[in-house]
């Protein structure tokens, strides 16, 4: 289990329990003072602040609980799976890449970090060294082979 990407994630449910708790209501109410509610749209915007960010903690809750339950144990040791670093030939290009297949959460400006839910990223699943695979993106179709792979277990 990505440790890491699951405190980012409980430090944003914390933020936002603590908006829907105190800062929102608080909100709510000092529109409600102003007067008739049937026209008050600083009221509205609270209501819908609140609304919002009681789905962002739904939403959130569900993911903290996905990444909770992943086992990288359990994940192959002879396959792309999340945290495998795999060295590619683009057959279009015969350029090489290499990538890292990680969270979404865990992206930043590294470029050689893949995500595991993106186009490329999700169709590299499953893979074994020597494979190739035909990838639709947006930009069109994509051909790559796996020319190394190195699993989360080798590491």
């Amino acid at each position: 289990m990505p440790k890491h990407v699951l405190a980012k994630l409980e430090a944003e449910h914390k933020a936002i329990k603590q908006a829907l708790l105190v800062d929102i209501p608080k909100e709510i109410a000092a529109a409600a003072s102003q007067g008739d509610l049937s026209e008050n749209a600083e009221y509205e915007q609270a209501l819908a602040k609140r609304d919002m960010f009681q789905s962002k903690l739904v939403a959130l809750e569900k993911r903290i609980s996905e990444i909770a339950s992943l086992d990288v144990s359990r994940l192959p040791k002879d396959k792309v799976a999340y945290g495998s670093k795999v060295k590619l030939l683009d057959l279009d290009t015969d350029k090489e890449l290499i990538y890292q297949l990680v969270l979404p959460e865990e992206l930043c400006d590294n470029p050689e970090l893949l995500s595991i839910s993106s186009p490329i990223g999700a169709a590299l699943v499953g893979l074994e060294e020597g494979s190739e695979t035909r990838i639709k993106i947006p930009a069109g179709t994509k051909r790559f082979e796996v020319l190394e792979l190195k699993t989360i277990h080798q590491q």
